[in-house]
C-alpha cells in the first residue's frame, strides 16, 4: 500500500527566511497538530552519538521547509570511460529523502546524516523562472528530470508541484518534464490537462522486491492501475525496472510482473537497469534496515564497475537483459528498450546500437 498519502512529519523545520512564504504557511497548516520549529540554516546538526543509521530511520519524519537558489543541476552523463548514459537537467524542488524506505536507494547514502531530513524549497517563483530561462536558451531538446533526487508523485498531495509543472510544459516546445515514482498518488495529474511535453515513468519491481525491500511504496497492482489511468487521461508513459535484482525465481517473478504491466498498458519505453552500490551503502543499508542473511540481495554484488559501484558479474546482467527483452518484446513488439548505466560490452552483447532512455524524452 502506499503509505506517502498518510504522510505526517513527527516535527516540521521551518527556514526562518522562508517562514512569511505563502507556501510555507499553506503547507504547515495542513499538519495544525505538528511542532514547528524555526530554525536559523538549512541543515540539522545531529549528535555525534547518533549513527547514521539512527539519522536515516529518523529522517522519514523529519520535514523541512527552507529555499534554495538553484533547483537545477545538470548531468553531463559522464560515469565512467566505458560506461553510458546521457545528459539532463535534475530538477530538485524537493530533495534528501523520501517518505518511502527503498534499501538500495543512493539518496540514503549520498546525504546520509548530513541531510537526514525530508526537504520542501518552496521558492517556486524562482524554479519556474529557471526553467524558462534554460528552455528559453536552448535550441535542441531540454529534459527536466524531476524524479533523479526525489519521487515526484509520492508527496504531490502536499506540494500540488504537478499542477505548476504540467500546465508551464504545454508552452515549452522544446523542453520536456520527466517525473518518476513509486506512488500512485495520481489525484492531481488527473485534475488538470496532459501535454506532449511532460512523461510520467513509474519504477517497476516484482511484488516480491516491493514487500521487502522497497518499503511503504505503491504496490505493483497500484502503480499499474495508476500508470493505466493516466495513459488513458492522456498522458505519455513510461516503466523503469531499475534496480533489477537477482534473486531465487527471479525469471518467473519479472515474467509474470512485465505480463501483467503490458497486459494493462502500451509505455513507449521500459528502460532496465540492475542493482549497483558503493561499499559504504550496502554497509548502512544493512545496518538500518537489518537485513538477515537469508534476504540479503547484496551479497552478488563483487564487480567494481568504473564508477565506483559494485555490480553482478557479466554473465549474471547479461541474461537478465536478455531475459526481460525477450519478455518485453513477446508482449509488445513496438515498445523502446533502453539500457540504464551499463558499459560497452552489455550494449555489444546486446546489439544495442540506439536506444530511448528513461530520462530522455
Amino acid at each position: 500500500m502506499d503509505t506517502a498519502k498518510n504522510f505526517k512529519p513527527d516535527i516540521i523545520l521551518l527556514w526562518d527566511k522562508a517562514a512569511d512564504n505563502l507556501e510555507s504557511q499553506r503547507i504547515i497548516n495542513l499538519f495544525k497538530d505538528i511542532e514547528v520549529t524555526i530554525i536559523k540554516n538549512q541543515k540539522l546538526n545531529y549528535s555525534s552519538s547518533l549513527s547514521m543509521s539512527e539519522a536515516l530511520r529518523n529522517s522519514k519524519k523529519i520535514l523541512m521547509i527552507g529555499k534554495t537558489s538553484s533547483f537545477i543541476n545538470l548531468f553531463n552523463g559522464n560515469i565512467g570511460k566505458n560506461m553510458r548514459c546521457f545528459p539532463y537537467h535534475k530538477l530538485i524542488p524537493l530533495s534528501n529523502g523520501c517518505p518511502y524506505s527503498c534499501v538500495y536507494c543512493y539518496l540514503a547514502y549520498v546525504y546520509r546524516k548530513y541531510g537526514a531530513f525530508i526537504k520542501i524549497n518552496v521558492n517556486y517563483d524562482k524554479m519556474l523562472k529557471q526553467i524558462n530561462n534554460i528552455a528559453s536558451s536552448n535550441l535542441h531538446k531540454v529534459c527536466f528530470n524531476f524524479g533523479e533526487m526525489l519521487d515526484s508523485l509520492a508527496l504531490d498531495h502536499i506540494t500540488n508541484l504537478t499542477t505548476l509543472l504540467v500546465p508551464l510544459f504545454k508552452n515549452l516546445n522544446n523542453a520536456y518534464l520527466m517525473m518518476l515514482t513509486k506512488s500512485c498518488n495520481i489525484d492531481n495529474l488527473l485534475k488538470i490537462k496532459p501535454n506532449p511535453q511532460v512523461v510520467v515513468s513509474w519504477s517497476l519491481n516484482p511484488q516480491t522486491i516491493i514487500d521487502k525491500f522497497e518499503i511503504g511504496t505503491a504496490s505493483l497492482d497500484e502503480r499499474i492501475n495508476a500508470a493505466r489511468q493516466c495513459q488513458k487521461y492522456g498522458y505519455r508513459i513510461r516503466f523503469r525496472i531499475d534496480p533489477g535484482i537477482i534473486y531465487d525465481n527471479w525469471k518467473t517473478d519479472y515474467e509474470s510482473a512485465l505480463k501483467q504491466t503490458l497486459t494493462s498498458t502500451e509505455p513507449e519505453n521500459i528502460t532496465i537497469g540492475m542493482l549497483r552500490l558503493f561499499k559504504g551503502h550496502i554497509t548502512l543499508s544493512k545496518k538500518t534496515y537489518d537485513i538477515k542473511p537469508d534476504s540479503d540481495i547484496f551479497g552478488s554484488l563483487k564487480e567494481p564497475a568504473e564508477d565506483g559501484k559494485l555490480r553482478y558479474n557479466l554473465k549474471q546482467r547479461i541474461e537478465f537483459y536478455k531475459f526481460l527483452i525477450d519478455i518485453i518484446l513477446s508482449c509488445n513488439k513496438k515498445v523502446s528498450i533502453g539500457i540504464c548505466r551499463e558499459n560497452k560490452e552489455i550494449y555489444n552483447n546486446l546489439n544495442f546500437k540506439t536506444q530511448l532512455c528513461n530520462c530522455i524524452a
